[in-house]
């Protein structure tokens, strides 16, 4: 059976890393990108992982451009973007497909944990949110379209 700590992903300076690093934390991991209506949610991102980073919170950003090529840029250009509009902390990865063949297999495993609305296995845009408990449990899924101090109450629970 796999587990999420079996995968690995690149980091945007181009280290392979494993998700076993965070093993025994709580993991937030979003597909993000820099020229998107939901890009501001960064700063709520940021905002969790800077009030709950101590108590064991991960969040891990992937950037992707399959969702109206709202992320066009390449590692540099990304890193640059989340230091310096949003101060980003958390580790984000390169940029990776999160639907079709050639999809990360990080993200192949995650659709098939947590379906979404109405059973979809696709993800449907940017900034769809995974939360996975310190056992590596995928235990929500949440929609562009919610905020990440929306998630306040469920990673309370978690930690």
């Amino acid at each position: 059976m796999t587990s999420i700590y079996d995968f690995t992903a690149r980091t945007l300076d181009g280290k392979d890393v494993s998700l076993g690093e965070w093993r025994g934390k709580v993991m937030l991991i979003v597909n993000t990108a820099s020229k998107c209506g939901f890009t501001y949610q960064y700063q709520g991102l940021e905002a969790l992982y800077r009030d709950y980073g101590e108590r064991g919170l991960a969040v891990l950003g992937f950037p992707c451009n399959q969702f109206g090529q709202q992320e066009p840029g390449d590692a540099a250009e990304i890193a640059n973007f989340c230091s310096l509009t949003y101060d980003v902390s958390f580790p984000m990865f390169a940029k990776i497909d999160v639907n079709g063949d050639d999809a990360h297999p990080l993200y192949k495993w995650l659709k098939t944990q947590k379906r979404g609305l109405l059973g979809t296995g696709g993800i449907k845009w940017n900034f769809t949110k995974f939360l996975i408990d310190r056992s590596g449990n995928v235990t929500g899924r949440y929609a562009p379209t919610t905020k990440p101090e929306q998630l306040t109450a469920d990673i309370e629970k978690l930690l």
